[in-house]
């Protein structure tokens, strides 16, 4: 989880809402400008790790790191990128063929 400058805790699928309590989407990743949301319904479940697109065929969900482009099985996310050292806001939702 990352904590924000209002010291509320935010996690990989996690659902975000406005503040008239409509729900966004879920957490997909974060950098240094704050987190990206999904509004993707097929991305909402964490437990889906296939998914088949018409243009691409199956795709499995992984982790990615921005910083090295380091990724790994989307279970088993890592504090800090094991490759380069990045922290966890470095580390988002990545589809790979």
């Amino acid at each position: 989880m990352s904590e924000t400058d209002e010291g509320i805790d935010l996690g990989f699928g996690q659902a975000v809402f406005d503040d008239d309590g409509n729900r966004l989407g879920t957490i997909r990743g974060f950098d240094e400008h704050g987190f990206y949301v999904t509004t993707e319904e097929g991305i909402a479940s964490l437990g889906q790790h296939l998914s088949t697109t018409a243009d691409s065929g199956e795709a499995e969900l992984m982790w990615r790191c921005w910083e090295c482009g380091e990724m790994g099985d989307i279970e088993e996310i890592p504090d800090t990128c094991p490759a380069c050292g990045a922290e966890r806001e470095s580390i988002y939702y990545w589809t790979e063929d």
